[in-house]
């Protein structure tokens, strides 16, 4: 399944895990009750290490962990943090999950976003990661509507954060 490009935004590149944390980390306090971030890119390009500084900006203590095996992790801060990983998932069977329940009780942040509909995607935050080289990856965040789109003012705002040293 091909990767999502993230409707029109804001690109970011980050030269290393530490930073693709970071940039998580600096996006966790603008999420909200229903919120919904969709991550798409290959194996590898730090869609993991992203959520793990979400969590971390939310207050997280524990480990964040690639949910592949369980579908999904739940980790408890500021607001419960709901991470599914649709890799093994096929797209067809998305629909029967119960996302829609989970939605509700926390932020959700789905990997392999590319496998919801395109009814879910119409107001979160799309994230497509890109290999740049062994340590680049390219962040692209874009949004359509609702929430989707004061995410992406948040993101937008990481700049003028790096650029003050925040």
């Amino acid at each position: 399944m091909t990767p999502l490009a993230a409707p029109v935004g804001d690109v970011r590149v980050s030269a290393s895990v530490e930073e693709t944390e970071r940039l998580g980390e600096r996006l966790a306090p603008a999420l909200e009750l229903g919120d919904l971030l969709v991550l798409s890119g290959p194996l590898g390009a730090g869609k993991t290490r992203f959520v793990a500084g979400l969590a971390r900006g939310l207050g997280t203590a524990g480990r964040v962990r690639s949910p592949s095996f369980i579908l999904i992790n739940e980790y408890r801060g500021r607001l419960l943090l709901l991470h599914v990983d649709l890799y093994r998932v096929e797209p067809m069977d998305v629909d029967g999950l119960g996302l829609e329940e989970e939605i509700g009780r926390g932020a959700l942040v789905v990997e392999w976003g590319e496998k919801l509909g395109q009814r879910w995607r119409e107001e979160a935050l799309v994230v497509a990661f890109e290999v740049l080289s062994a340590h680049e990856r390219r962040l692209s965040a874009g949004a359509q509507a609702g929430r989707g789109l004061a995410l992406l003012e948040a993101w937008r705002r990481l700049a003028g954060a790096e650029e003050h040293g925040a």
